[in-house]
């Protein structure tokens, strides 16, 4: 996969080396050749990316590009070769809620307080975007210098309803983690909106 991702972005990129992913993508890190930066490449699964409108997919990812904020991780690029889709945001040094999670245990209040404040600006600015995250989930949240930044706005939409007229919530696919889903999205419920991200 690695070959054929580094072939798909040219030579404006250099591949490093695959960090990992779960059911939505996998996640490699790469260097931006023109501008020296890190970024994150991330990668459809060809199971996931075989039914999926390049066209709607792009749209959908420009739609979730717009978005600037301190606390939402942006997405810089995206675009597809043969059978890959893939979006590209910076490399955001820090680490994860599901890590620190993991490493500490529960976290002290004041701590929570202020990662929930920084994810809830962002969500509510995303949401008077009319953009609805569908996968909240610690993995999704990034600590990085005190803040926490949201993560892949708009990914799971972008997947739904890039596959044509049949969205995969019309056909009764839920999109997103079962285990942080809202009841109505784990229906897959159609008329999914923001709340599901609260």
């Amino acid at each position: 996969m690695k070959d054929r991702l580094q072939t798909a972005l040219g030579s404006g990129y250099r591949v490093e080396k695959e960090l990992g992913g779960g059911g939505m993508s996998r996640v490699f890190l790469a260097e931006e050749v023109r501008l020296g930066r890190r970024v994150v490449v991330k990668v459809l699964p060809p199971d996931m990316a075989a039914g999926v409108s390049v066209d709607r997919f792009e749209r959908e990812i420009q739609l979730a590009a717009k978005l600037q904020h301190p606390h939402v991780v942006p997405l810089l690029s995206a675009g597809s070769s043969d059978d890959l889709l893939y979006y590209i945001m910076p490399f955001i040094e820090g680490e994860s809620l599901r890590a620190k999670l993991a490493r500490e245990g529960e976290l002290p209040v004041a701590e929570v307080l202020k990662i929930l404040r920084d994810v809830l600006d962002a969500l509510a600015y995303a949401h008077r975007h009319q953009v609805v995250h569908r996968d909240i989930k610690p993995d999704n949240v990034l600590l990085s210098e005190g803040h926490a930044l949201v993560t892949d706005f708009g990914v799971a939409k972008a997947v739904a309803e890039s596959t044509g007229k049949h969205t995969l919530t019309s056909m009764g696919v839920a999109l997103g983690t079962p285990a942080y889903m809202a009841p109505e999205q784990a229906t897959a419920d159609p008329h999914t909106d923001h709340r599901a991200d609260i």
